[in-house]
């Protein structure tokens, strides 16, 4: 696992060709930031160029962890081999706990225009890895909006004061905010005690006490201060604030199976080539 000095550090993102070609923008999981317990993958796609996404995630695996991924522009159909499906659309968002194992595709539903959001991979406690699935999918509305003179900030994991996500992660206690700030106006968070934080800036810039940060940069937050201060440049700014309590324990990746073992590794791939993988079927949970 990767140790971390008292001191914030900034990842900027590097492009990477994923799934059957889709540029995405990465920071957690890239060779800087290999794992950031309980996050294995930062991915944000971010283009209005249909060559970088029109070739989509075709059908693939996954096994040991969950996903959460959250559409800001675009539309992207999510079809798995249970014979589940839906349609993501601008601002709505897809909790998948892989868990035991499961197979996904997900494709853009446009060939044209612009496409845009994240996917967050976040580990799976040993003592969880092989849970049956579980699937949760809620369209924009679903998701309570805090609104100040300074910022506009949307709760989609967790909770934050009085404004409670319809996704609660109760394994890792994960808290997703997205937040808008205007030109010169401050965001000041406190991160739970504890826990693993980051914000990644996906539009405009600013400071976050006194350090300058540009789009498509990830910041770590000081390990004793934990921390956000944030002061918005004159074009404002929109980032990915979220944190998580870490899980403490081995992590054995293989492409898109993450366990503690080699041994469990092997196991997984050897279910997959013998078409042994999905074994229940997902629980699933919609608001449209």
């Amino acid at each position: 696992m990767d140790a971390f000095v008292n001191s914030s550090r900034l990842i900027p993102a590097i492009a990477v060709p994923e799934g059957a070609g889709v540029t995405v923008y990465r920071t957690i999981g890239s060779p800087t930031l290999r794992n950031y317990d309980p996050f294995l993958l930062l991915d944000h796609i971010s283009s209005d160029n249909p060559n970088d996404y029109i070739a989509g995630f075709p059908a693939h695996p996954h096994r040991g962890f969950s996903t959460f991924t959250y559409m800001i522009d675009g539309h992207m159909e999510h079809q798995d081999s249970m014979g589940n499906s839906g349609d993501l659309g601008p601002g709505s968002a897809q909790w998948m706990k892989a868990a035991s194992g499961i197979i996904h595709s997900e494709m853009p539903k446009q060939d044209n225009g612009l496409m845009r959001g994240f996917q967050l991979w976040i580990n799976l406690p040993a003592a969880h890895k092989m849970d049956h699935p579980e699937y949760q999918e809620f369209s924009a509305d679903a998701f309570p909006v805090v609104e100040t003179s300074d910022y506009s900030m949307k709760v989609l994991i967790g909770s934050i004061g009085n404004a409670t996500a319809p996704i609660v992660d109760n394994l890792t206690e994960v808290i997703y905010l997205d937040v808008t700030v205007k030109p010169g106006k401050r965001f000041h968070h406190t991160f739970p005690a504890g826990s693993r934080s980051f914000i990644y800036v996906f539009e405009g810039g600013g400071r976050n006490h006194g350090e300058s940060i540009s789009t498509h940069s990830l910041v770590i937050p000081d390990a004793e201060d934990n921390t956000l201060d944030f002061i918005a440049g004159s074009d404002g700014a929109r980032m990915v604030v979220a944190s998580g309590k870490p899980i403490d324990e081995a992590i054995v990746r293989y492409g898109p199976f993450v366990m503690n073992t080699r041994e469990q590794i092997d196991q997984a791939v050897r279910d997959y080539q013998s078409n042994d993988f999905v074994r229940n079927r997902a629980w699933v949970k919609r608001d449209h």
